[in-house]
């Protein structure tokens, strides 16, 4: 109650809407691999509300991101089975058959009570967090707090290609990176990896605060890049990389999807003892997990992050690492960009 008491109105109470099936066609998995692990069924459980803040929402559209594909062959596996059944509490299956799908556009169905914001029959848009079941299926449920109003000039379709690659974006600069539309005016920012789902909402966002935008991709995607407001291009084929970057101003921001080797040399483009944050989205965390188990992997990849983040403090800047996080109230903000033009 007390989460949309602050950032969202409250409205009037609400009645779930009535339905009397108990199962839906969905596209899951029963086991981990290659495409040949998918199956379509129609007899997927029916979504229940378990919480009060939770809507089960008819879906219009959905889409599917890299990071379903991973899920496919069990990437993060030991996390999220964590995260469905911390205490290992339940006694049934947590994790088959598993629908894959993180974006979600459509039509709620259900509100749980305590859920005032929503009601049956709004159109919403959300990107469903990777611990829960996924959005390809007829219907999905999730947090009131996961959920947004979709923007009113696009489709379900179109609705459908940005929750999750948005809100990815928006963690990186915005939650992680401290950037928004007060303090980004002006401010160098470079963007590794510009062309993909999360370097392309990256630029416009940026962009819209006001910062300069230099944006690294290939030649292919360089004419789109461009046309998304990025003001300089760099195509990362054509000559020594680092080279070409380090002709330019430093940078007061950098966000890093590529990972490997680039931020061996990549933090040294920011402007050093300034407030300067380099940002990436390519950690280990997972992978420590599903390598080391649970304990030792936590383990690991703090030790990894604290080292990384102190020693690069001595050296004048900020190290980050951010993640995906599910959030109504940051989509609510996207979808005021999308309706007036700016994304």
């Amino acid at each position: 109650a007390l989460r949309w008491a602050v950032g969202r109105p409250r409205a009037r109470g609400l009645r779930a809407s009535p339905r009397s099936r108990s199962a839906m066609p969905s596209w899951v998995i029963d086991r981990y691999g290659s495409n040949e692990v998918l199956r379509f069924t129609r007899d997927m459980v029916f979504p229940i509300i378990h919480f009060p803040n939770e809507v089960i929402i008819r879906v219009h559209a959905a889409s599917l991101n890299p990071i379903d594909l991973s899920m496919r062959r069990g990437y993060g596996a030991t996390a999220l089975n964590m995260k469905r059944d911390p205490l290992k509490l339940k006694t049934e299956e947590t994790e088959f058959p598993l629908t894959l799908g993180r974006d979600v556009s459509g039509v709620v169905m259900e509100c749980g009570l305590s859920v005032s914001y929503f009601k049956p029959g709004d159109e919403v848009w959300a990107a469903i967090p990777p611990w829960k079941q996924g959005t390809l299926s007829e219907f999905v449920v999730a947090s009131g707090n996961e959920v947004s109003f979709k923007p009113k000039c696009l489709s379900h379709i179109e609705a459908a290609a940005l929750p999750y690659v948005g809100l990815t974006a928006w963690s990186a600069l915005n939650q992680v990176g401290g950037l928004n539309k007060s303090n980004c005016s002006g401010k160098r920012v470079l963007i590794l990896g510009a062309s993909g789902g999360v370097g392309t909402f990256a630029v416009q966002l940026v962009k819209a605060w006001g910062a300069h935008v230099t944006a690294v991709c290939s030649h292919d995607a360089s004419t789109l890049v461009k046309k998304l407001g990025a003001d300089d291009v760099i195509d990362y084929k054509s000559g020594n990389l680092e080279e070409q970057l380090k002709t330019l101003p430093l940078f007061d921001f950098i966000l890093d999807n590529v990972g490997g080797s680039t931020e061996k040399w990549a933090l040294d483009l920011l402007k050093k003892w300034s407030g300067a944050t380099y940002v990436t989205l390519v950690t280990p965390f997972l992978i420590n997990m599903d390598k080391l188990g649970v304990a030792d992997g936590m383990l690991q990849t703090g030790v990894t992050v604290g080292s990384k983040t102190l020693k690069h403090l001595l050296k004048g800047v900020h190290y980050r690492w951010a993640f995906f996080m599910p959030s109504g109230p940051s989509l609510d903000e996207i979808a005021e960009l999308v309706d007036s033009g700016k994304v």
